[in-house]
């Protein structure tokens, strides 16, 4: 009989569902879609993204999408007479569950009691962290259309036997940097770049520094004459996405050598940096993470990041991404499988 964890990825772009093994050294699954032999890390699947509306986070729902969609597609996991694999634990890493989800902590006991195993939620920086450092402590900053730094001293599923909450494997110590939204915060993340892009190309437009003429120029091939600027940006509710786009603009060309976008992008390099840091506590292992989908632009982004941890802690490990928010949701639901965590609010529940 194989043992197996499932874990929840749920965000505003999508949501994914993954089946793995509770012990990941045990070897791969069988992939249900492939040949005879065939074997998979994990199965997944994908589901619908989150909803954001006057009544709050649309997250209890998908998550209630992604469970039936997973017991429609793997009926031998969640059917107990099938007798062929048992499940372990569940978790669920989401974003806005602890400011848009009213009592996120029923999350984990709804899904305990339809599956009958252990079961964890986490705000997203959480499984992105686990991901990311593979349950390492340290800190990891993730640089999206926002950017959100969290530190934490680590766990570990090794030696926690099941049923031994005593001896947790993944303690309470999770702390928070940034992650305030465009409007007050979210320093080094794609909306900030964004508009610092376009606060550039707006000098040039103006006549006061023509060095951002680049910047204004890709201004314009996405979104037409300045003059129509602030209406595209100031009466939109995705304002933040609008923002986040030109920011893609402003990597490419700090890439094929602009100044300015290249200082604009060290800049935001240099930001995120001190997020990361700022979330290392004392106890923390001096070990930091750049994730997020702004971070993959590498090039000057990157040299920033990598010069101010240097000028401000040059002790501090630079590690690479081990592996990515569903994995850190698997992490997390091995962790509840071996009744090892703690609590804390505003980052996790079970």
């Amino acid at each position: 009989m194989s043992e197996l964890v499932l874990g929840l990825d749920v965000g505003g772009t999508g949501s994914r569902i993954a089946l793995a093994p509770l012990d990941p050294a045990s070897g791969a699954l069988p992939d249900a879609g492939g040949g005879a032999g065939s074997a998979v890390p994990r199965r997944e699947l994908t589901g619908p993204r989150v909803h954001i509306g006057p009544e709050g986070s649309s997250a209890p729902a998908v998550v209630d999408a992604l469970l039936d969609h997973a017991a429609e597609a793997w009926p031998e996991v969640f059917d107990p007479a099938a007798g062929e694999h048992r499940l372990r634990g569940v978790a669920l890493g989401a974003t806005g569950l602890a400011s848009l989800v009213d009592e996120p902590e029923t999350l984990p006991r709804r899904m305990a009691e339809r599956l009958s195993v252990p079961a964890a939620a986490a705000i997203d920086a959480v499984t992105a962290h686990l991901g990311a450092l593979d349950g390492a402590g340290g800190a990891i900053v993730a640089l999206g259309t926002g950017a959100v730094a969290v530190g934490h001293p680590g766990s570990t599923l090794d030696g926690v036997p099941a049923g031994s909450p005593s001896e947790a494997a993944c303690p309470a110590g999770w702390r928070r940097v940034d992650g305030w939204g465009h409007l007050l915060g979210d320093r080094g993340g794609g909306a900030w770049l964004g508009r610092r892009g376009l606060e550039e190309a707006l000098r040039a437009h103006d006549g006061v520094d023509p060095s951002g003429a680049a910047l204004l120029a890709a201004g314009r091939e996405r979104l037409g004459e300045p003059a129509d600027w602030p209406a595209q940006l100031y009466t939109r509710d995705d304002r933040a996405g609008v923002l986040a786009g030109f920011a893609a603009d402003v990597v490419a060309l700090a890439a094929d050598g602009d100044a300015v976008a290249g200082r604009l992008a060290e800049a935001a390099g240099r930001e995120a940096a001190a997020s990361a840091l700022a979330a290392l506590e004392p106890e923390h292992p001096a070990r930091v993470v750049l994730t997020g989908g702004l971070a993959a632009a590498g090039g000057a982004l990157t040299a920033g990041f990598t010069a101010e941890i240097a000028a401000r802690r040059p002790e501090t490990e630079i590690a690479a991404v081990a592996g990515d928010p569903l994995d850190g949701a698997l992490h997390l639901a091995r962790l509840a499988a071996a009744s090892g965590i703690v609590t804390q609010e505003g980052f996790l529940w079970t």
